[in-house]
């Protein structure tokens, strides 16, 4: 880690899910299934569905407001927004640029990054990057999903794992002194790709009525391949991100891990040693959000009060890329 000229801290968190509740019993009548077969292999027992109407802004508009409201901040403030999202409202133009200027932040930066459920670990190290430099002052990372849209409801595979919501977070600028940025690994396989993607749609495969008809157009995973891949990768990162730090994981106060499935995110935390109460997990109510669980996790340990002027965090998170990392962050009142 090299230092920057400043030092980043989160100054506000936010988070938004849809009412619409999805409950394993809804999927026992549609597929041969059952609410012990899906919680004793995802640890899933809800998820939250965006109305059709709502888009994957709308759920970041609401998340990103949550946040400047704890912050006492208005849009303006802002001087960067960035989306992590694999939904955007279009091909073309950035979700970034419709939140912003949703919360009256027209003219400001704005961009969308696209790196499915490791989106919130690139935004944060982005956004701290930005802010270390003195290129911003105040920058807002949302992940935002709208899963339900590009969920496969024919295949129970993905059909059961995945939900709707946003998170938001405000990285500010502090002295240098007082960094809460102490560390990040990021990574990425692209060698085979169609472990986990969308195989319809962009330019490698244009949509066609044919690949609608066969589901081409949603999402495919290759759960077994990817579990294992998962685990390794979020030890990996997450044990060179804490001693880049200069830590130990006694020292961990909280991991806050992406939200894919719970043996996944128990088996990491076995591998790292880490105490099973300081594991931070809420998969049973949302599912798998990609880049909003990290997000929507932290917003939900600030209203718990959990969390303590001085707790290191790891963050860490795996998804389509296939990519990965962890951050190392010193939380500040």
């Amino acid at each position: 880690m090299v230092p920057g000229h400043f030092g980043a801290r989160i100054t506000g968190v936010g988070h938004y899910v849809p009412d619409h509740v999805m409950r394993n019993a809804d999927f026992e009548k549609m597929f041969e299934t059952s609410d012990d077969w899906i919680v004793s292999r995802t640890g899933m027992r809800e998820r939250r569905y965006a109305e059709p109407h709502q888009a994957a802004s709308d759920l970041a508009t609401i998340a990103a407001q949550h946040a400047l409201e704890r912050a006492g901040l208005h849009g303006r403030d802002i001087d960067c927004f960035i989306v992590a999202t694999v939904t955007p409202d279009y091909q073309f133009p950035a979700t970034a640029c419709i939140v912003a200027a949703n919360l009256g932040a027209v003219g400001r930066a704005a961009f969308d990054l696209e790196i499915a459920c490791s989106g919130f670990i690139y935004a944060l190290s982005t956004a701290a990057s930005f802010i270390r430099a003195g290129i911003f002052a105040r920058v807002m990372v949302i992940g935002a999903e709208k899963l339900s849209g590009i969920t496969n409801m024919t295949d129970r595979g993905t059909a059961i794992l995945f939900g709707d919501g946003a998170g938001a977070v405000i990285v500010e600028r502090t002295e240098l002194d007082s960094d809460s940025f102490l560390a990040c690994e990021l990574g990425s396989d692209g060698s085979n790709p169609d472990m986990l993607c969308v195989k319809a749609g962009g330019s490698r495969n244009p949509i066609t009525p044919e690949l609608i008809d066969t589901h081409k157009n949603k999402m495919f995973m290759s759960g077994r391949e990817i579990f294992k891949y998962a685990v390794n990768k979020m030890v990996e990162t997450s044990k060179n991100v804490i001693a880049t730090a200069g830590l130990t994981t006694d020292d961990i106060s909280w991991v806050i891990p992406h939200q894919a499935n719970r043996r996944i995110i128990e088996a990491a935390a076995k591998r790292l040693d880490v105490d099973r109460e300081k594991v931070v997990i809420n998969i049973e109510k949302y599912g798998n959000t990609s880049s909003a669980t990290i997000p929507i996790a932290l917003s939900e340990m600030i209203e718990k009060d959990a969390m303590k002027a001085g707790d290191l965090i790891l963050f860490t998170g795996f998804g389509g890329g296939l990519s990965w990392g962890s951050i190392a962050w010193r939380w500040s009142a």
